[in-house]
Formats: structure tokens, sequence, C-alpha cells
């Protein structure tokens, strides 16, 4: 389950900025310097993660690296670092600061960093890197329990209009991708979000917990997170937030079915430091485009049950401008 931390001091941001400000790479590093297009990378390269080890970038990272090194995509090294610390704020501005100009250093982030960002009241955004390619997304998921009154997302809409304190939403932290869904539904709606009630896990495995001793009445997480309750019938499902989605092989309902125009995904992308030329952000696009058509990478897509979401050029870098003002709207429209 993807989450952001609820309350972010600007001491963590000051410091990652810091940080940033302070370090230089040595003189004549790999990479830091001008190098032919056509044979990216011409040295090492790093997979910036902005989070601590385990959780989902890292695991996208480690899955990159594998595919580069098992499809002899390069003969340079390539290393994952992990630079946690303020939702992914201390990592770009690593990335944005001592990095800036280096095609070889290469970060992970997503929907969560964008929110974060927004939540720490950072001067920093994804948009202040170089957007290289969307690679992964995942639709969230609205469930209830088995013996629940709600049997439609309309349902669920109608009772918090008549009464918004009646219906306890719940998922990942509070303004997470999981919050951020169901502001989105109560947005299209007509609904205020501000008076919904939140509840906020720490992880999956708590967050299936409550909905299934009945403390949250509508659940919000990624698809795969309740794929197994839901086949199982422990938990019905009421919607998915993106526009199309199945369970099981068998097609799920969405929210725009049920009249609600919502088409939110949970999305994973590739960033390069600001400061590349464009023959730069050329290579290394064609280089990540070669991870993508590799059987390795669609095996790992399958054996992760992560969706397909390649994007690259200004379609990426458009979509990712698009969902940072969607987020920012939303966490607003949710006093956050």
């Amino acid at each position: 389950m993807t989450s952001i931390p609820t309350r972010l001091t600007r001491a963590a941001i000051t410091l990652g900025l810091v940080i940033a400000a302070t370090a230089c790479s040595p003189p004549g590093s790999p990479g830091t310097g001008s190098q032919d297009a056509g044979t990216y990378p011409a040295g090492p390269v790093t997979l910036l993660v902005p989070a601590a080890p385990g959780g989902g970038w890292d695991s996208t990272a480690r899955s990159l690296q594998q595919v580069i090194t098992e499809g002899h995509l390069t003969d340079q090294p390539v290393e994952v670092v992990n630079r946690e610390g303020g939702g992914g704020a201390t990592g770009l501005a690593q990335l944005t600061g001592q990095d800036s100009g280096d095609p070889n250093t290469l970060m992970l982030g997503g929907l969560v960093m964008v929110g974060a960002l927004v939540q720490a009241d950072s001067p920093l955004k994804v948009t202040d890197a170089t957007t290289i390619a969307t690679l992964t997304s995942e639709t969230e998921a609205f469930v209830v329990r088995k013996d629940s009154p709600f049997t439609s997302i309309k349902q669920v809409v109608d009772e918090y209009a008549a009464d918004p304190s009646s219906v306890i939403f719940g998922g990942g932290s509070a303004g997470g991708s999981d919050h951020i869904a169901a502001g989105l539904l109560l947005k299209a709606a007509g609904q205020q979000p501000a008076g919904m009630k939140y509840v906020g896990y720490a992880g999956g495995g708590e967050a299936t917990a409550g909905i299934l001793s009945g403390d949250v009445e509508v659940g919000i997480s990624g698809l795969s997170e309740f794929a197994g309750q839901i086949e199982s019938g422990d938990m019905r499902l009421l919607a998915v937030s993106s526009d199309s989605g199945d369970v099981a092989g068998r097609p799920a309902p969405t929210l725009q079915s049920a009249g609600y125009d919502v088409d939110f995904v949970n999305w994973r992308a590739l960033f390069a430091p600001p400061g590349i030329s464009d023959e730069q952000k050329a290579a290394i696009t064609d280089f990540v485009k070669k991870i993508h058509d590799s059987p390795q990478w669609s095996d790992i897509l399958a054996k992760r049950g992560w969706t397909d979401d390649f994007r690259t050029g200004d379609e990426a870098a458009q979509f990712v401008a698009a969902q940072s003002d969607t987020v920012t709207g939303t966490l607003q429209e949710l006093g956050l």
C-alpha cells in the first residue's frame, strides 16, 4: 500500500536541501561531463531511490538494475543508491542540486512524492527534474466487507451526501494515493472532500484488518492489495479508480461507469537531473526504451502484477505536470 507521511516538518526538507547544496561531485567523476549520446551510458549509472530499501520505488529500481544486467544492455556498472527523507524531498534535492547536469544519475519517483512535497510545503517539485518516462501504474480499489449494506459505489456517495459523518473511509496514510482517490470521488460527485472521515493505516495488513473488522466501512488501496480478499469473497469490490481494470481476468466496475468522472492511478516514473542536454535526454530515453522492450522487463511486470504504463517525451512530461496539479488541488480540498 502506498502512503505519504501525514506531517513533514520544514526542518526535514531544509536538511535535505542543505545536504544537496553542500555536497559536490569529485572533479572528473564519471558521468558529470559531456558524452556521446550514441554511447549512453558512457560511465557508471546510479539509480537514485528517494526512500528506504524495500518500498515500491526501491523494488522498481532494483528490477531495472536486474533487467539492465541480465539483458546485457550496457557493460557499465549500475548501482542503486537509497536517499531517504522528507517523503522523497532529500533525494529530489540531491538530483536537482548535486547531480544537476549528470546524465548517468536517474531517480525513481511517482505520485507519492508529489503529495509529500505538497504537504511539506517544499520549494521543490517533481517537475524541477527532467521527466524521462512513466513506467508502471496501479488502479485504486474501493472495497467493503462481504456483509456490508453497500453494494455499489453510488450507495456510498449517496450516504455521504446525506450525512458525511456516517461513512468511514480507510486506507494508507492521510494524503496518500488512497486518500486522494477518495477525495477525487467525492469531488466528482459534487461533495466536499474536507468533511470525510478517513482512517489512515501504516500498512496494507493493518488496513485489511480494519476493513474486515468493521472499523472502516469503505477501504481503499491498490487493487493488488485486496485481490486475494476479493477473490475469496471476504471483500466486495465496488469500483476501481482507473477507466479500466480487472480482477482474476474479469472486468471490474469503474468510477466512470458509475457516473463519476475520475480516472486515477498510482504511478511510478523515472527522472533525470535538470541541466542535461537534449541529446543526453534522447539517449537516456532510448536506453529506457530498450529496458521496457526487453523480455526481462515483461517477465517482471507479470511476476509483480505491475501495469505497464509507459510514456516518454512530451507525453510523459505533460502527464507528470498534470498529475502534480491534480494532487495539489485535491490535497488542498482535503485540508492537507
